[in-house]
């Protein structure tokens, strides 16, 4: 079973929750999604375990609910 971008954006903003969360469905499947993530959190973080927080976020879904996911993280820009 597909898997919505509100429940994607839902959990990373469970684990992540000054997150701005940006989510496109690359096909229209509800498999494919894109996303960009950013959080105070990732800052002085490297990018693997940015990588890795979001997937934490999504609780084991990765693979299963959730087919594909392009993934982009970064940290908010100083005013």
């Amino acid at each position: 079973m597909p898997m919505a971008a509100a429940d994607i954006e839902k959990l990373i903003r469970e684990s992540l929750p000054d997150a701005q969360v940006t989510i496109q469905d690359l096909r229209g499947d509800g498999d494919h999604y894109a996303a960009l993530v950013v959080s105070s959190a990732f800052e002085g973080i490297s990018r693997v375990k940015q990588h890795q927080m979001v997937y934490a976020a999504l609780q084991g879904r990765m693979g299963g609910e959730l087919h594909a996911l392009a993934l982009q993280t970064a940290t908010p820009e100083a005013d």
